[in-house]
């Protein structure tokens, strides 16, 4: 890339808005272009830094291994200048714009409250939250926090800190109970339906149980989808873990089990960790009870 290149932030933030949204008639529309201009910036970038950084298809734009590169960069200085701009504004306390989180969503009732409190102090701030099983990769923006379990990444450029230790129990319904009763211990699973997600190594809490103790034909369903999980175990389907147990009718089997306890990491990209709204995001997340 050219010196000359990093002159061009107009045609930069046009590029990260295609990227961003999928197609020129978004990034027109969001940016307040015509089309025309939207396609001319990406010329003139393409032009200057001397490769496509772009790849077009009949659904739109996609990356190219250099254009995630320029593409990244932008996306950070873009968070960068919005995190000057307020403070330049009269050093205001108030955080304007977005400020991303990626978790596991097992753990969104781990959350809500420390985000109501940032909108309580922010009132201008807009939170999004992606709970996903993909780890958002900080280094390209898709993330301004993330929160996830298991072993501390090694990512030369990630600022990591504990969050809190979380447990979780298994569940069975009144339904559930209705039609098969609860095992009376350990030794008492046979016959017993269990509703599990679909990829158990990751995110499941108690997945190393669930495999040295359920055998395949007592998985009565599964799914990605914690929503899918709530529902299928209010509906009696079999026991399960998550949320439920925040919802009435629920009974916990075999009690508590250490084993089903694990720590949570809050990471951050050291790019941003200092910003503003990082910073405030992250002060409410850690005020949480423990």
């Amino acid at each position: 890339m050219s010196i000359a290149t990093m002159d061009k932030w107009a045609e930069l933030r046009t590029a990260y808005q295609v990227a961003k949204l999928g197609t020129v008639s978004a990034a027109a529309e969001a940016l307040g272009f015509h089309r025309a201009t939207v396609n001319r910036h990406i010329d003139v970038l393409e032009a200057d830094i001397g490769v496509r950084i772009f790849i077009r298809h009949a659904r739109g734009y996609a990356l190219t291994e250099i254009g995630e590169d320029v593409l990244r960069v932008v996306q950070k200085t873009e968070s960068l200048i919005d995190d000057l701009a307020g403070c330049v504004q009269g050093r205001k306390t108030q955080i304007d714009g977005e400020i991303k989180l990626t978790i596991l969503a097992p753990f969104a009732s781990l959350l809500m409250g420390q985000v109501a409190d940032f909108r309580d102090q922010n009132l201008h701030g807009v939170v999004t939250i992606d709970a996903s099983e993909d780890l958002a990769r900080l280094e390209y923006g898709e993330a301004h926090i993330a929160l996830r379990v298991g072993p501390k990444p090694d990512h030369p450029d990630y600022v990591v800190s504990s969050f809190a230790r979380v447990g979780f129990r298994l569940y069975a319904h009144d339904r559930y109970v209705q039609r098969h009763g609860l095992p009376s211990g350990i030794d008492d699973l046979a016959g017993h339906k269990f509703v599990v997600p679909k990829e158990q190594g990751r995110g499941l809490l108690f997945g190393p149980w669930v495999t040295d103790h359920i055998r395949p034909e007592m998985i009565a369903m599964s799914s990605r989808d914690v929503w899918v999980i709530n529902e299928a175990m209010l509906a009696g389907v079999g026991m399960g873990d998550y949320e439920a147990q925040n919802r009435g009718g629920f009974h916990a089997v075999l009690g508590q089990k250490k084993t089903w306890s694990v720590p949570t990491l809050l990471l951050t990209h050291v790019d941003l960790h200092r910003t503003q709204k990082v910073q405030a995001m992250l002060k409410c997340l850690k005020a949480a009870p423990r």
